[in-house]
């Protein structure tokens, strides 16, 4: 069965998590996922990844609960394992990768949220770590990203008090960038992602590495010292001539992703400044 549909067209990708009715995990899933975020890994003219669940009501309900009703070990490890690896190849994707959280997001489905750059939530969904509910913990990476996101203190609330948060409360706390009505998340995050076409891949890259130096706990002395070298090995390329050129002749850049091909299309730079039809 096919638990993801996949598409993209020039910069973008487009992931929908697909599994009527609650688009639930499974580790056949799981494992679709972190093969097609490795797949686009390779493709370097992706530039964005856009995740989404499919229908109004869910992005994801997280794991199917009915293969841990036996309580066997073994099922378990497999699950942990899947889930620990898909979340982890969307937090260290080489794309900007935005969710669009268009409903609920609870348990894996949340944590597949927490593991992407971005997160877009409509305004009617709910957010949730509620697996010490029914007995089990957060596996897919959630114990230690939600606490860099949200703090400590929110953390424990959701995870030790099975706490759900609304759409206002996720952006109040930091668990969410924006907050857009119902049925606008996935348009928001494609508008955003052709933004992120605009920009110098390499600088992009490069920023994205140093953020994560944060959450990873490199000391501070020697992350601003690999934030000084990446700038200074911007200028071995050519996308830093361009684009500092562009600017100064008042045009759209042409950054190079590849030997012989090009980004940022006048249609990919009018969609990032909200100038395409909608």
């Amino acid at each position: 069965m096919i638990e993801l549909d996949y598409a993209h067209e020039g910069a973008v990708a487009q992931l929908t998590l697909k599994r009527p009715p609650a688009n639930a995990f499974t580790p056949d899933g799981l494992l679709q996922l972190q093969q097609t975020v490795e797949r686009l890994n390779g493709e370097t003219r992706v530039r964005a990844i856009v995740i989404t669940g499919e229908g109004p009501k869910f992005f994801s309900a997280g794991a199917d609960l009915n293969a841990f009703a036996d309580g066997n070990r073994e099922v378990a490890r497999v699950a942990a394992a899947r889930f620990g690896a898909a979340f982890e190849a969307l937090q260290n994707a080489r794309p900007v990768v935005i969710a669009a959280i268009n409903g609920f997001a609870m348990g894996g489905g949340l944590e597949c949220a927490l593991a992407c750059d971005i997160r877009i939530a409509e305004q009617h969904a709910v957010m949730a770590l509620p697996e010490t509910a029914v007995g089990l913990l957060p596996c897919g990476c959630g114990t230690q990203t939600l606490p860099w996101l949200v703090g400590e203190g929110w953390a424990k609330r959701m995870i030790l008090t099975g706490e759900r948060v609304d759409a206002a409360t996720a952006l109040r706390i930091g668990l969410v960038e924006e907050v857009v009505e119902k049925g606008a998340a996935r348009e928001a995050a494609l508008s955003m992602a052709a933004r992120v076409a605009t920009l110098s891949p390499q600088a992009v890259g490069f920023s994205k590495t140093l953020i994560h130096q944060a959450r990873n706990g490199v000391p501070r002395s020697a992350a601003l010292a690999v934030e000084r070298e990446h700038f200074v090995d911007l200028f071995d390329g050519a996308d830093q001539r361009e684009g500092v050129n562009a600017f100064l002749e008042k045009r759209t850049p042409r950054w190079q992703i590849a030997q012989g091909e090009h980004t940022t299309s006048s249609t990919q730079a009018a969609h990032a400044r909200g100038e395409t039809q909608r």
